[in-house]
């Protein structure tokens, strides 16, 4: 009996959580679904003019910001979920390229479409569960007398039940006693009957996911291409720099083994070879360790070592750091060698005379952005080391940006999705 009880109180409190989540949705669906989808339309239709294309990246950042909050109450409230597709855009890129990106993507269309039917079967599909539940109380409530004084107007319609007397009153509380088990038995499912309908406008095709598989695909066989090219460079770096020395030590060595007694004084001048042999050796070693991960980013974060890099430049280098955590020790490597490698270009070929740096991390990515004002020409792809770049992004989903104009400035936008610890 009180496990009845307790699965009888649970299904209650479900049911009543179910109305007012619909109702809250259907206050909330209608006037949002309504305004950003007019305000999509306008904002498209301004893009020739020119003024479309500053409006319509934020109006579509608020679309999938609505969309994505859909998705999330549907796996909270209902366990209905919903697959996400959409492509990566770089915060930081011109309008232009936001533009034309953000409309490329089909995932923004299907967005568009979902606002006009969120607006029409969607309102329906929220409101039912709270119509269902509620509609009995206003119908207890006329049995009780609320009739009279509706009954003033020619009397009043619940249902199909005509109220003009106590007697019709009485047969509208019947109906709202009747409804009552319907509102028991379906008002949860019709919340997810909601979400439902939302996950078959909204949810990613099957041809986004395959795509998306693909390109992560890619993105893996890249790193482990990267991974063994890694791997040769150290035991290159090794087998050529301090292994050679370490050798060439070791025989230097036995040869002054040999001259203590017969020359003492070419023996100290071999030793003195030998002690800077082993200085140079141990020099190599830190650099190769630098190369495979730096120790001020493993002890001080991305951070500090995107400041130590540009302590290195020859060029005068503003940095502005804005994390507060740590990333997880992955991202911070690719990030940093992917500034490091930014920085390398940026010296080698812009011409430029300053550099600055931006790194900060909102809505759970962390962007990072490398300016010189140069002469500008900078592609991906054209031997510049930024295809490589955007690979080892890739490995983690991230995306890489150039806007890089004739005569300058050039501007690289690196983005990762990532949390901060």
């Amino acid at each position: 009996m009180n496990t009845d009880t307790h699965r009888a109180r649970a299904r209650a409190r479900e049911v009543l959580l179910a109305a007012v989540r619909g109702l809250a949705l259907a206050v909330a669906v209608l006037p949002l679904s309504v305004l950003l989808f007019v305000l999509t339309l306008v904002s498209v239709a301004l893009i020739p003019i020119g003024v479309g294309v500053v409006t319509t990246p934020p109006i579509l950042n608020a679309v999938r910001t609505l969309a994505d909050k859909r998705r999330e109450l549907a796996a909270q409230w209902c366990g209905v979920r919903i697959p996400s597709a959409y492509r990566p855009v770089p915060e930081r890129a011109n309008p232009w390229a936001r533009t034309y990106a953000m409309l490329r993507d089909p995932a923004v269309w299907r967005d568009v479409r979902w606002l006009q039917v969120d607006m029409t079967a969607g309102f329906v599909t929220a409101l039912l569960p709270a119509l269902l539940v509620f509609y009995p109380l206003e119908g207890f409530a006329v049995a009780a007398g609320l009739w009279r004084p509706l009954s003033e107007y020619g009397g009043y319609w619940y249902g199909f039940v005509h109220v003009t007397d106590q007697a019709s009153a009485f047969g509208a509380g019947a109906l709202a006693l009747a409804l009552l088990p319907l509102a028991y038995r379906y008002a949860p499912s019709l919340l997810t009957a909601h979400f439902r309908l939302t996950r078959s406008v909204l949810g990613a095709s099957q041809a986004e996911l395959a795509e998306r598989v693909q390109v992560l695909t890619e993105t893996r066989r890249d790193a482990v291409d990267t991974s063994a090219a890694e791997l040769r460079r150290i035991e290159r770096d090794l087998h050529d720099g301090a292994q050679a020395r370490l050798v060439a030590m070791g025989m230097d060595l036995g040869t002054i083994e040999m001259l203590l007694d017969k020359d003492p004084a070419k023996a100290r001048q071999l030793l003195a070879q030998t002690r800077q042999s082993s200085v140079d050796a141990l020099a190599e070693l830190r650099d190769l360790v630098r190369g495979i991960h730096p120790p001020v980013l493993a002890e001080r974060g991305l951070g500090d070592a995107v400041r130590a890099l540009a302590l290195r430049l020859p060029l005068p280098t503003e940095v502005n750091v804005e994390p507060a955590g740590r990333a997880d020790p992955p991202v911070e490597s690719a990030a940093y060698f992917a500034v490091s490698e930014v920085l390398t270009n940026a010296v080698k070929h812009s011409g430029a005379d300053r550099i600055w740096i931006d790194l900060h991390h909102s809505e759970e990515k962390l962007r990072i952005s490398v300016t010189d004002n140069g002469k500008g020409g900078a592609v991906i792809g054209a031997g510049s080391g930024l295809a490589g770049v955007e690979r080892r992004l890739g490995t983690f989903d991230g995306v890489l940006a150039v806007s890089s104009p004739a005569g300058g400035p050039t501007m690289v936008t690196m983005e990762i999705p990532c949390a901060l610890s």
